[in-house]
């Protein structure tokens, strides 16, 4: 009974991670864009000599609460974690030990991330970091939720289908990447003295735009493709879907000078999107089975 307790638990809780880990991408993001980089200047302290936030702070009161709730975030998310990775063992579950574990332990690596981030003054490699290793974390736990009731052992693959898979999951890969470029050249970079990338913001956007567009063609011959499966078809057309308006948030954005609001929008869009290719990734590389009784 308590293992069939702990198994219906994991639905709920995964799905919590799964979300908590996209939504933190996000607060981050508003952390930046609000200037609020610095607002605790030290970590792990929030400024020497004490961890949270104190009145008359140099940072601005407002822009020290906005860091500090960030971070309070991340207790949250381990919380979660932890009650993931208890569900997880309590109901048997050897194949989701290590995604579990995995949470748990980015969790820890992004809060030493987040303060050689800050300890850098926002240095713009540290925080396409903080973002990448975000997306490791997004494509584990998007895993984890969809093994939830059942194991899946990896795939044979024939033909050329496995190319195109792994074509579509890096290609998307370096979107993210050339996105975080973008954003270390833009001017949200969180605190008027952080360092900046040296490369027009132009040409960064120009480069992650051709990216996009090669995405979305692959994508395209990739859904045209007759040997693929119902559930690969249906998860591309969602792709398409998402990155298609993903694009052209990114171009309004570009337009109107990278507003905060649409590149608020644009981040949250960008988990969305990652999220949808790595569950076409999951519908090519991996086949649920059925729990041995």
């Amino acid at each position: 009974m308590a293992i069939t307790r702990a198994a219906r638990f994991l639905s709920p809780l995964s799905l919590a991670l799964l979300v908590s880990q996209a939504a933190i991408v996000v607060t981050g993001g508003a952390v930046r864009l609000t200037g609020s980089g610095l607002g605790c200047p030290t970590w792990p302290e929030c400024t020497p000599g004490s961890y949270v936030p104190i009145k008359n702070q140099a940072e601005g009161v407002l822009h020290s609460w906005i860091e500090f709730a960030n971070r309070l975030l991340t207790f949250v998310l381990v919380a979660i974690a932890i009650a993931t990775l208890v569900a997880v063992l309590k109901a048997g579950r050897k194949d989701l030990r290590l995604l579990a574990l995995g949470q748990f332990l980015g969790i820890f690596g992004q809060g030493v991330l987040g303060g050689i981030t800050v300890l850098t003054n926002l240095n713009p490699i540290a925080v396409a970091s903080h973002y990448l290793l975000s997306i490791i974390l997004i494509a584990a736990a998007t895993s984890l939720h969809s093994r939830r009731k059942v194991p899946a052992v990896k795939t044979k693959i024939r033909g050329n289908i496995n190319n195109y898979s792994k074509i579509h999951v890096m290609w998307s890969v370096i979107v993210l990447v050339l996105g975080t470029v973008v954003t270390g050249a833009g001017p949200h970079a969180g605190d008027i003295n952080a360092p900046r990338l040296h490369i027009r913001i132009q040409d960064a956007a120009i480069l992650h735009g051709f990216a996009v567009v090669i995405l979305i063609a692959v994508s395209i011959l990739f859904y045209l493709r007759k040997d693929i499966s119902a559930l690969t078809k249906k998860r591309l057309a969602i792709f398409l879907l998402i990155s298609l308006a993903q694009g052209g948030i990114g171009y309004i954005q570009y337009l109107q000078g990278v507003p905060e609001l649409l590149v608020g929008t644009h981040l949250l869009g960008s988990t969305l999107v990652w999220i949808a290719a790595w569950q076409i990734w999951l519908s090519i590389q991996r086949t649920e089975m059925e729990i041995s009784k």
